[in-house]
């Protein structure tokens, strides 16, 4: 268990006190530790999500424990994960705190009577000091006070519950390829081997237990894909129609790309600047046997890459803050600061305003985000139709969706849809 415990502190650590991104440190922690089993992979995925999803809940209860703060990164991020665990794992208490204080010897040899004494004593005022914790809004709903406060801002009392939803374990959604099967004929399937899943969605099923995906049935054959539902819509609010020609913008890593060739016949080119992801793309396609131009570019210069033939459907799935996904995503609650999202919001108007061009008079395009900040999604949309009197916002008939928000839930995750149309 040391072990597992050093290496989450060491990743945790990187996050909050270098910025860097959680998903790329885990990574790289992961090859280094190429030896893990299974088992030891999945305790230290769930020791670096678990203490940055409810890290300044932790952070609080640390410094209510200390006498003196401790400043040193690895130190502290040791009894970050170690307090974790003694409240959000069945792990033994004292085995916990026995081999955190055997780990402290790989940081600091000196602190093992430290490490012993703050988490006996956590365990001894366990109670007294989470209803302490409660008592703060950041440390009551484990977010920054600025976020906490657009929430209410923005949502009243619903605030509580997206709040809250962000930090439960995210759901395994299966999209399952409309060219092979049906959501209901692979739920069966499912069932034979004993998977229990719920239709969520045409395409989407929600694993009871999630589950590695080389276990899914006929997986790498392409039949079954991963992808949340709330992002399973674009494809559908997007009406395509075969023989269209469309234009996914930020397209990688090419889930929704590759739902619309699974739903139509169509000529898709998908999009990115980024082109390591767009191996993910080329990758996705060739296991679900579906075809498309991929092209490497920046959707806000269209003149570096397009052909100058207009698209019939244009899906721009822009850069954002990606808050409405921050279960999937714990460390966003830490890396954004309030300054991102008007960053985002240029950047996102800087965007449409380019693609716009490429539409065909009577087309469509549909605007996406997976954040639930109004300034990314209602004010750029506000903004960008006061600008073009040539654009129609559509009607969008989605349950739970209000003004194109879905808020995150046990079915889905937070996503913003907006469909406009190009008057002729």
């Amino acid at each position: 268990m040391q072990r597992i415990q050093l290496e989450a502190a060491k990743v945790v650590s990187k996050v909050v006190r270098e910025g860097r991104n959680l998903t790329e440190v885990l990574k790289e922690s992961l090859r280094r530790q190429a030896n893990l089993t299974p088992q030891e992979r999945g305790a230290l995925q769930d020791l670096c999500y678990g203490t940055l999803r409810y890290y300044s809940r932790l952070t609080f209860i640390l410094d209510s424990l200390l006498e003196r703060p401790v400043r040193e990164s690895p130190l502290r991020c040791l009894l970050l994960v170690a307090l974790y665990q003694l409240q959000h794992t069945r792990a033994g208490q004292h085995a916990i705190v026995d081999q955190a204080v055997r780990a402290t010897k790989n940081v600091n040899g000196a602190a093992g009577g430290l490490v012993n004494a703050v988490l006996r004593n956590f365990l001894r005022k366990q109670q007294a000091l989470l209803d302490a914790a409660d008592r703060r809004e950041e440390s009551h709903y484990a977010y920054p006070q600025w976020w906490i406060d657009a929430m209410k801002m923005q949502y009243g009392k619903q605030a509580d519950a997206i709040l809250l939803a962000g930090n439960r374990h995210p759901p395994m959604t299966l999209r399952v390829n409309a060219r092979q099967s049906t959501a209901s004929e692979y739920q069966q399937v499912l069932a034979s081997q004993d998977f229990a899943a719920h239709i969520v969605a045409p395409d989407a099923l929600v694993l009871e237990r999630p589950v590695a995906v080389e276990r899914l049935p006929e997986f790498a054959a392409g039949r079954v894909s991963v992808q949340d539902a709330g992002a399973q819509f674009a494809a559908r609010l997007l009406e395509v129609q075969d023989g269209m020609r469309v234009l996914d913008a930020c397209a990688a890593p090419g889930g929704k790309s590759a739902h619309l060739l699974e739903l139509r016949n169509i000529e898709l080119h998908a999009l990115d600047k980024d082109e390591q992801r767009l191996q993910r793309v080329r990758e996705n396609m060739t296991r679900l046997h579906l075809e498309a131009r991929v092209i490497c570019g920046d959707a806000a210069s269209p003149r570096d890459w397009w052909d100058g033939k207009p698209y019939q459907r244009i899906l721009a799935d822009v850069p954002c803050s990606a808050s409405g996904v921050v279960r999937r995503h714990p460390d966003i609650k830490w890396l954004r600061k309030p300054g991102d999202i008007d960053a985002f919001a240029l950047q996102q108007e800087q965007i449409l305003e380019a693609l716009w061009p490429l539409l065909e008079r009577g087309g469509k395009l549909l605007y996406a985000t997976c954040s639930v900040f109004e300034r990314e999604n209602r004010e750029v949309i506000a903004a960008f139709l006061k600008r073009h009197e040539e654009a129609a916002r559509l009607e969008l008939s989605v349950p739970g969706m209000m003004d194109g928000q879905l808020l995150p839930n046990d079915e889905h995750d937070g996503f913003f849809y907006a469909l406009l149309q190009k008057q002729p």
